[in-house]
């Protein structure tokens, strides 16, 4: 009976031990928790935010100026008359009074910036989409480039088991007068290679990583760790839609083309606020006002109700030469609207390019990627019958040493063309406004 309440006592001693192994644990992250997590955390997404909430003021602002304008004015003087000739050397007066000015026509500007705000307010709507898009695309790449080299380091570590395999069968044959020495050194110097590239595959390993955390903005004290797929020949040869298929979709998705041709709108208006330089302005103004003044028969409350006043007035003001301002203006406007359509000609050229690249890589890449498979089967069982010749003594070192590398370079050829497939299929994804396949 004693040893229950001992075997309670060792568990509790021990699970916070095993709890606090199991803490320090790093996260294991999938690529949808790394677009989640950057979405709602990074940097110049959240600038974005802030850059639209700006413009949202901006635009209120200019609806604001639709409206009368209201102010108060209250002024106190003191007036020092140093004549001995008159009565009171000093007198006080005061002035009160309440002003509303209300432009009632302008040529359409305020009318016009409004419209312009509001495409402002789009094109910011826009930048916070592209802003996630780049952080997708970014995230993809670098994501991708962590599988590859986590692939690459375990093919490196199988090669580095295979050549102390060799190097010790290497030895066994060698005292038993099977091979030279020149051979076992050759044997024990590619050991030592492949040793240096698993250290070289696990410090890509790293940097990748250290990319990815970066990207996710994550503490310096926090490691990260991802989720290892299991990808198929089915993943890397998804069929593609024809290339000017994916470009129409890009053009008619891709904030940056959608934020240039609202830039040409907003250009157009900005031409228009220009010509109603050329209008003229017409203002109404209203008022009520009242004074004091010291030093008379009258009292304070008389005076003030004595002086009270109203007015009311137009006001048209009519342009007649602005020194060329007016004409400048509406030039300079014009040619920043020719410069708008050119930016969006600069922008489709640019997404063509990027589609261009990126559809290359994914085509390419899987047409390397069936060839690499093939090549992968047929280099392995000729790496693998060159080395049981060589334990029977039918191969020389060099022979075995040539087929290895043949087949470590088929290997690399295959493991870099599926992945470049990969990711080309996730980023003309992300280009179509496609969902990027989360099982990666």
């Amino acid at each position: 009976m004693r040893q229950i309440p001992l075997l309670v006592l060792m568990l509790t001693l021990l699970f916070p031990v095993y709890a606090g192994a199991q803490e320090s644990q790093p996260k294991r992250w999938t690529l949808r928790e790394c677009l989640d997590y950057a979405l709602e955390h990074n940097i110049q997404v959240k600038k974005s935010k802030v850059s639209l909430l700006s413009g949202q003021e901006d635009t209120e602002n200019a609806k604001a100026q639709m409206f009368p304008s209201l102010s108060a004015s209250v002024s106190q003087n003191v007036v020092n008359y140093p004549s001995n000739d008159v009565a009171t050397n000093t007198t006080y007066s005061g002035s009160y009074g309440v002003n509303a000015n209300w432009r009632l026509f302008d040529g359409n500007r305020r009318s016009n910036t409004i419209k312009q705000q509001k495409l402002y307010d789009e094109i910011n709507s826009l930048s916070i989409e592209q802003s996630e898009n780049d952080i997708q695309i970014s995230l993809v790449q670098t994501y991708m480039q962590v599988l590859y080299a986590y692939e690459a380091v375990r093919i490196n570590e199988n090669t580095v088991e295979v050549s102390q395999f060799q190097r010790d069968r290497a030895e066994e044959l060698f005292k038993a007068g099977s091979i030279s020495r020149v051979d076992l050194a050759q044997l024990e110097s590619q050991y030592s290679t492949d040793k240096y590239q698993l250290v070289v595959a696990r410090t890509n390993l790293d940097n990748y990583k250290l990319q990815l955390k970066q990207l996710l903005e994550l503490d310096i004290a926090e490691e990260i760790e991802i989720e290892i797929p299991e990808l198929t020949e089915e993943d890397v040869m998804l069929p593609l839609p024809e290339k000017d298929v994916i470009y129409m979709a890009s053009l008619a998705v891709m904030p940056e083309i959608k934020s240039s041709e609202l830039s040409i709108d907003v250009a157009d208006l900005e031409i228009k606020k220009a010509k109603s330089g050329y209008y003229p302005t017409l203002s109404l103004n209203a008022g009520i006002g009242t004074g004091h003044t010291s030093g008379t028969d009258y009292s304070f409350s008389t005076q003030v109700w004595d002086r009270f006043n109203e007015s009311i007035g137009l006001t048209l003001s009519i342009p007649i030469y602005s020194n060329r301002d007016n004409k400048t203006a509406v030039n300079k406007a014009r040619l920043a609207a020719t410069t708008s359509q050119l930016e969006l000609l600069n922008a489709q050229k640019a997404l063509l390019r990027t589609v261009e690249g990126v559809y290359l890589d994914a085509t390419s890449s899987q047409n390397e990627y069936l060839s690499a498979v093939e090549r992968v089967k047929y280099v392995e069982e000729s790496f693998n019958l060159t080395q049981e010749q060589f334990l029977l003594g039918m191969k020389n070192t060099l022979e075995l040493l040539t087929e290895k590398n043949n087949y470590l370079n088929a290997r690399q050829q295959e493991l870099q063309s599926k992945y470049m497939a990969i990711m080309s299929i996730q980023l003309l994804n992300i280009y179509q406004k496609k969902p990027v396949n989360v099982n990666y």
